[in-house]
């Protein structure tokens, strides 16, 4: 069976960009396709320390686990839940890529440039985070890989590496799907960046200091429609999905094609050429609220104890796949 493999870092609250650009859409995958995939949903808390935590890691990866179960994610023998840091294998792995990388191709990532700008010191995890991504990406053959537009360019560099490796030391990885082909895989004509909503030119992030910019899904229903009506839209007066020249306004309607399970499209149709930006922030907000209302009543119902379970089963298929995989490699490397 071949692989479907995501993860979010879970240093802080998620937002309404990682419930719409990831879990949603795996959530729908791995119920569709987990009797003909192994579906693996990891917590990267590798990944989450390259940035500064607050002593509250685990509890964190537990709660955005549970995101997964209210989202509907429903587990059975080919769906498995791990954290990386209790596979071993993960960091092995990274280090013989990094030995197959170049830092060329590392110091040209789009992320790295961005985090490390302006900064005098920037710590090598930060920089050399694409190639632990490559790692637990191919230590499970993974094909398809659903993730957000931000992070196309390390899908790519995974496939290099792996064809790379391929090439000079013998077939030992499977190269992912290419980024076109993981978008159409997740059913979608272009990968999802849900935007700032005061500022809608750029993606929406936990990390940016205005409240009224991110949608957190811990937040109060009411105070998150109140977000939308204040979001930015602009001065055309006229109703159109443009990106580029209309970012506020495409950015709800991509919303609420989303929270409805609507294809964008139809949402298109639906609302082109009209004047009323009110109404439609109006019926954004109102679907909002009742995605949080039902999402956070789930939450409610779920258990570290039952979390903690399925990390234990999850844990033990993933160490052992990933093992192999890593013994694979460490004898096609001359290292066994």
């Amino acid at each position: 069976m071949k692989t479907i493999l995501t993860g979010i870092r879970a240093n802080s609250e998620l937002h309404l960009g990682h419930y719409l650009g990831v879990i949603t859409p795996m959530v729908r995958l791995a119920n569709k396709y987990s009797n003909e995939y192994h579906v693996n949903i990891f917590a990267p808390d590798l990944h989450s320390i390259i940035s500064e935590i607050d002593g509250k890691l685990q509890d964190n990866i537990i709660r955005t686990l549970k995101y997964w179960l209210a989202a509907g994610l429903v587990i059975n023998d080919n769906v498995h839940i791990y954290r990386q840091s209790y596979v071993p294998a993960h960091s092995e792995l990274c280090w013989i890529l990094n030995c197959v990388a170049t830092m060329g191709e590392t110091s040209r990532m789009i992320q790295f440039k961005e985090k490390s700008k302006g900064q005098d010191t920037c710590n090598v995890g930060i920089f050399d985070y694409p190639v632990l991504m490559a790692a637990d990406i191919l230590l499970y053959d993974a094909e398809f890989v659903p993730i957000g537009e931000d992070q196309f360019q390390h899908i790519e560099l995974t496939r290099d590496l792996a064809m790379r490796f391929n090439r000079k030391y013998g077939e030992v990885f499977t190269v992912p799907a290419r980024t076109t082909e993981q978008v159409k895989f997740m059913g979608l004509s272009n990968g999802i960046r849900i935007r700032d909503l005061l500022s809608p030119e750029k993606k929406m992030s936990k990390s940016t200091p205005a409240e009224n910019s991110k949608i957190m899904l811990d937040d109060d229903p009411a105070r998150a429609a109140k977000k939308i009506m204040s979001a930015t839209t602009d001065s055309v007066g006229r109703i159109r999905y443009d990106m580029f020249t209309q970012p506020g306004i495409s950015n709800l309607l991509q919303i609420e094609a989303l929270i409805t399970d609507t294809p964008l499209e139809t949402i298109i149709q639906r609302w082109s050429g009209e004047t009323r930006y009110g109404e439609l922030k109006r019926t954004v907000s109102e679907d909002v609220a009742k995605m949080l209302t039902d999402f956070q009543a789930k939450l409610a119902t779920i258990t570290d104890e039952e979390v903690l379970s399925i990390l234990q089963t999850g844990e033990t298929y993933a160490n052992k796949v990933a093992n192999a995989k890593l013994l694979q490699a460490q004898t096609a490397f001359g290292l066994r």
